[in-house]
């Protein structure tokens, strides 16, 4: 639920299989046990033969831990960090501190998490960056999936957009709670004006992973409505996004 409140003084494969140099720790480790070596053969070979549609969550949250957890078995920790988040978008989307507290899981492991994290989204972030957004209506919505479907607190950014609706930067204006976040339409406008942006796309998520917009949703983006026709400025839609679909206000008839 977004809260309007007074103004006051946001290639992957290759990387991470690509090989890493052995450390001098790496050269004198102890040979790991046969079942182990031949279990992570078996899985990088099943990964390059067929991809990674094929595998579970679990299996390819295993080949991303290779790289940072080099010795044992890494099967425990990836089901204790599926079981802890629930699956494999939700892992990579867990704050860093979080991710610590799972038994198995070091400040280089969740590091290598978050950085796929920051890949998957800056890939994502590429398709509709400079470029007419009607046009490319599905490449955002994905975009929008991608960052925002699986966190456990609001986020509320603004897509600002040319007068050829080109999206000319994509910022995130609020941080909140499970539930709702603060929201100032003075700097949402004042943020368009610096842009020189003619038409903006609200976007939040709902952790619940309910997208049904709350009374405070319709009133806060009535009221950017407003401010932004008072500035000659066009509100395009508000999206919200949930777990597994989202809701356009200009498609349910608010805008």
């Amino acid at each position: 639920m977004v809260q309007s409140r007074p103004p006051q003084p946001s290639l992957f494969e290759a990387a991470a299989f690509a090989p890493t140099p052995p450390s001098k720790s790496d050269a004198i480790r102890k040979k790991q046990p046969s079942y182990i070596d031949g279990h992570r053969k078996r899985l990088r070979a099943r990964f390059i033969a067929g991809g990674a549609d094929p595998l579970p969550d679990y299996e390819l949250l295993e080949l991303l831990l290779f790289r940072s957890l080099r010795n044992g078995d890494v099967k425990p920790v990836a089901h204790r960090l599926i079981a802890t988040f629930g699956d494999f978008n939700c892992v990579l989307s867990a704050p860093i501190d979080r991710l610590k507290e799972v038994e198995g899981v070091g400040p280089e492991t969740a590091f290598d998490l978050k950085l796929i994290e920051a890949a998957t989204h800056r890939m994502s972030q590429g398709r509709v960056l400079k470029r007419p957004v009607i046009s490319s209506w599905d490449a955002l919505l994905d975009y929008c999936r991608v960052t925002m479907s699986h966190r456990d607190t609001e986020l509320f950014r603004v897509l600002f957009l040319d007068r050829k609706n080109v999206l000319i930067a994509d910022e995130i204006q609020g941080k909140g709670t499970v539930d709702h976040v603060p929201v100032y339409p003075r700097e949402v406008i004042k943020r368009a004006l610096d842009l020189n942006a003619s038409a903006l796309i609200l976007v939040h998520n709902h952790p619940s992973g309910d997208p049904t917009p709350s009374g405070a949703d319709i009133d806060m983006t009535e009221t950017i409505r407003r401010a932004c026709e008072g500035m000659g400025i066009t509100l395009h839609d508000h999206l919200i996004i949930g777990k597994s679909r989202e809701v356009s206000f200009k498609s349910e008839g608010y805008l």
